[in-house]
């Protein structure tokens, strides 16, 4: 695999999870209801009552979500050469690390949950897409982002000069 392979698809990988969660939350801030009911809680619930507070909780959402989308390109686009490498970098670690932190509990307290460890499940459905998609999709997004800044990390230390 060439030495830039783990940087590119990393970050790449993980700048798509980021962009795609970032319109799939913006759709739903809009007033979407396709894979709402997947979602379940008090955040179906805060999106289908609408109003000032749901767009609110959304466009921060997005906000977040984007950031993370233009994090992981930077550490692979020309603009993210204008940051600080040590600080773009960690930051990049740090953020991965509690997507795949977050991602990875929700999997397995998730999962412990369907398998009946916690008694009944109030909404089997809701956890299941969690477990199953949402919940991954965060711990996969946050191991890619870890993986593209590690690897730019050691590319760069291994650059002379």
């Amino acid at each position: 695999m060439p030495r830039r392979a783990p940087l590119l698809v990393g970050a790449y990988g993980a700048a798509v999870l980021a962009a795609l969660s970032a319109l799939t939350t913006a759709y739903w801030t809009a007033g979407g209801t396709w894979l709402l009911d997947t979602v379940g809680g008090a955040l179906e619930e805060l999106a289908r009552r609408g109003g000032t507070a749901a767009v609110a909780v959304g466009l921060g959402v997005v906000v977040l979500k984007a950031a993370g989308c233009a994090l992981a390109l930077a550490l692979v686009r020309p603009f993210g050469r204008r940051l600080p490498p040590r600080l773009l970098e960690g930051t990049a670690v740090a953020a991965g690390g509690l997507l795949a932190l977050y991602g990875g509990l929700l999997v397995l307290v998730g999962g412990l949950a369907l398998a009946g460890v916690f008694g009944d499940v109030a909404d089997r459905s809701s956890l299941r897409w969690h477990v199953l998609l949402w919940d991954p999709w965060f711990l996969l997004w946050g191991v890619l982002l870890v993986v593209a800044a590690v690897r730019r990390r050691t590319l760069r230390r291994a650059v002379p000069g």
